[in-house]
């Protein structure tokens, strides 16, 4: 595979991870960084040795970048994914793809029209437990599917939405417990249960002085005939381990933290896991996980790239928990059954 240079939109703490996942990559290299402050260009090129740009124009326009990441706030995603595209690069954008329908339309649309493969980060599918569960769900061992369960019933301080005035508004965030924090189990949920027929939910904002939800729940039919129930806070103090539990007519499988806690399927025995093989869980800190779920991501897509085939989530797939969420803020708002 031909080395791939990358680029990186913006100068969050998530960055730090992708920097240390391209380092780590053989066939990558950062070529830059874009930051809309002017400041922190110089701030970069000193801290980080990097090239830096607070020029989109001409950040775009460096030949040496193949593929762009994008990091910057959520409700940006969708007009840098466009420029990205119309600049002939291709892009890798973190969750959510972007905070409504229209814009991740949008998004995907360009990329198409521009022929550039477009993937988004939902690395907890990497994860060597989920990586299980989901093949003897995939392989139909837990017979019918009956129940899905998702509660990311987690904490964040005051701090955390102070520091960054754009968390929890609904222009730049899309909501918040559950667009935010709730989206990457919400991924899981639909990965193993397959497209949502219905959602009925109700969101608070109980304690945070925020736009978005600090407390929601939510109730889910899918189209194979299972329900379930979603949970997710960032008012839950001290924050508790993301929580996937799936129920099937052969058995049941727990997970916390990206863990398996509890496995009782009919003629297959519990998989064999080094107890400290962990994937880390942003229960109460959104910087404590590991990089090694997002490399993998990168590689898959360095490789999509290369192959010319889609990525591990692409536009569209990205696009389905968003529709689940948005349908769920509709309920909320209109109290009354969504129907997608």
């Amino acid at each position: 595979m031909t080395k791939k240079g990358i680029g990186i939109i913006g100068t969050g703490s998530i960055v730090n991870t992708y920097i240390k996942c391209i380092e780590e990559i053989d066939d990558a290299n950062l070529v830059a960084l874009f930051t809309r402050s002017s400041d922190r260009v110089k701030k970069i090129k000193l801290e980080l040795g990097i090239p830096a740009y607070s020029d989109l124009s001409a950040f775009l326009a460096l030949p040496q970048i193949d593929l762009v990441c994008v990091c910057n706030e959520s409700g940006s995603h969708g007009e840098a994914i466009i420029q990205a595209a119309k600049s002939k690069k291709h892009v890798l954008c973190e969750k959510p793809l972007e905070v409504t329908l229209e814009k991740i339309d949008r998004a995907i649309n360009s990329c198409v029209q521009n022929d550039v493969t477009l993937g988004c980060v939902f690395q907890n599918r990497c994860g060597a437990h989920f990586t299980e569960v989901f093949d003897v769900v995939s392989k139909g061992k837990l017979g019918k599917l009956l129940m899905g369960n998702a509660h990311i019933n987690w904490y964040r301080n005051t701090e955390y939405y102070t520091k960054n005035p754009w968390r929890g508004t609904l222009e730049l965030d899309g909501g918040a417990a559950f667009m935010n924090q709730g989206i990457h189990t919400i991924d899981l949920l639909l990965h193993l249960f397959g497209p949502v027929k219905s959602v009925f939910g109700t969101i608070h904002t109980r304690v945070h002085n925020i736009q978005g939800e600090d407390v929601g729940s939510g109730i889910l039919e899918f189209e194979n005939g299972a329900i379930g129930n979603i949970t997710a806070g960032t008012a839950f103090y001290p924050g508790h381990p993301e929580r996937l539990e799936i129920y099937g007519e052969k058995g049941s499988i727990l997970m916390e933290g990206g863990r398996i806690v509890g496995w009782n399927v009919m003629d297959v025995p519990e998989p064999d896991f080094e107890k400290g093989n962990r994937d880390g869980s942003g229960a109460a800190n959104p910087t404590a996980i590991g990089h090694q779920n997002h490399k993998k991501v990168i590689l898959d897509m360095l490789h999509a790239i290369a192959e010319d085939k889609s990525p591990m989530v692409d536009g569209p797939e990205a696009r389905k928990s968003v529709e689940v969420i948005t349908a769920l803020y509709k309920s909320s708002e209109s109290r009354e059954l969504v129907f997608l």
